[in-house]
């Protein structure tokens, strides 16, 4: 057993960013657009967890 074995573990890439020198303004804009809309969709997968998570502790809560 090494030392290394003990180390954290980096966590993997999820997005793998483009080169963005190559892209015109226009495309950056419409990358933007597409990561806002990434953003708005996990947001609302956190809030419809958060509201799942509440109902199930109020669940167990009164029992």
């Amino acid at each position: 057993m090494s030392i290394e074995d003990d180390l954290p573990r980096p966590k993997p890439a999820r997005l793998t960013p483009p080169l963005l020198d190559p892209l015109g303004v226009a495309e950056l804009e419409a990358y933007i657009g597409e990561l806002e809309a990434e953003i708005t969709r996990v947001r609302a997968d956190i809030a419809r967890k958060g509201s799942h998570r509440a109902a199930a502790d109020l669940f167990f809560r009164k029992g």
